[in-house]
């Protein structure tokens, strides 16, 4: 893999076209120089030497003629022929191979200007600080919901066996425990920093100055030790997830109750990217009645209200819907913003189904 990854609808196109004609005109001229000096040197020449007559024609080299042209001032010319064009094509393909280092380069530090400029754009976005498998899973996941995000990683081929499958993926080449790595995937502006790397004491330091960036983001971060959970959360962790325990967790529950796996996994794999979600309300928003807000949509389905330590589960039209409460829904990426923007601008009208 290279050092640096540029998506390939980002690569010029033209100079591998240019290789490609400019290679079939140097065949053509070798083949049309050796069937001509066959004919000037007629049966004492061999094929041999007339290939090797055009080829040290075209390349300028000045050794010794094999074919004698002393009597043939038309060999002569045709050798004049031969010399001009193969020094044409030689050099037209020798300007080509500059060309496409030069527009390489050129075009490198225009996607990476291009990347930085997309990355400061983004707000309440998250910062991936980890590309391995789980850092997959967890970008992957961003990415089909429709989550802007941006990945730290100082493995460059981890990140680019992330951008195989998602080209447009916005990065920083670096390490995330370095205040200037995540100062560059904006994370004074983002929604949540997840600290997944697989090592703990890095997940640790992440932490630390993930918060100190960013006081107010919801920091997730994975850890392997059990010891090291109550140091994460000191440090400033707001969920601490152990891949063994929730491993372990599936494993009994797919043998426990296997429907509500298979549903889970269905939900996942459907075409609509159906997910559990949840929606704050503004604080804005005038306290209302479920029935009243007619919240019935193919793109989404309210499950549970939640209200500071209080829930309730398939809430009745009568629930209250106060500033500050959270609505737990299975909705498609696009019925989730739409229930976001609704809850935000507090637009009390239905929608229509």
């Amino acid at each position: 893999m290279s050092e640096h990854y540029i998506p390939a609808a980002a690569l010029p196109q033209r100079p591998y076209m240019r290789f490609v004609w400019g290679f079939v005109a140097l065949m053509a001229i070798m083949a049309i120089g050796s069937i001509g000096y066959k004919i000037i040197g007629g049966e004492k020449a061999t094929w041999i030497d007339c290939i090797y007559m055009t080829f040290i024609t075209i390349a300028t080299i000045g050794y010794g003629e094999v074919i004698n042209l002393d009597n043939s001032p038309g060999g002569r010319v045709f050798t004049i022929f031969v010399g001009f064009a193969g020094i044409g094509v030689s050099t037209y393909l020798l300007s080509t191979f500059t060309a496409f280092l030069l527009e390489g380069k050129i075009n490198e530090a225009l996607w990476r200007s291009r990347m930085e400029k997309n990355i400061h754009r983004l707000n309440q976005h998250f910062v991936l600080c980890g590309c391995g498998r789980v850092g997959r899973n967890v970008a992957h996941e961003l990415a089909v919901t429709n989550r802007g995000y941006v990945v730290v990683d100082p493995d460059m081929h981890e990140i680019e066996t992330h951008l195989e499958k998602h080209p447009q993926t916005l990065y920083v080449h670096g390490d995330a425990t370095d205040d200037d790595m995540l100062l560059k995937a904006h994370v004074e502006t983002a929604a949540g920093i997840f600290a997944i790397t697989g090592d703990d004491g890095r997940n640790l330091l992440i932490t630390i100055t993930a918060r100190q960036l960013n006081p107010g983001a919801r920091i997730v971060a994975r850890c392997h030790e059990v010891r090291n959970i109550e140091k994460l959360r000191k440090a400033g962790a707001d969920a601490i997830v152990s891949p063994d325990f929730t491993g372990g967790m599936r494993i009994v529950s797919s043998m426990i109750r296997p429907q509500v796996v298979s549903f889970l996994d269905e939900m996942l794999r459907s075409d609509k990217n159906l997910r559990v979600e949840e929606i704050v309300v503004g604080a804005g928003f005038p306290e209302s009645r479920l029935g009243a807000l007619d919240l019935h949509h193919d793109d989404y389905i309210v499950l549970a209200l939640r209200e500071k330590e209080s829930w309730q589960f398939n809430p009745g039209q009568d629930a209250l819907i106060k500033p500050g409460a959270t609505l737990v829904v299975m909705a498609t990426p696009q019925g989730r913003a739409a229930l976001a923007t609704r809850f935000t601008h507090h637009a009390l009208a239905p929608q229509e189904g």
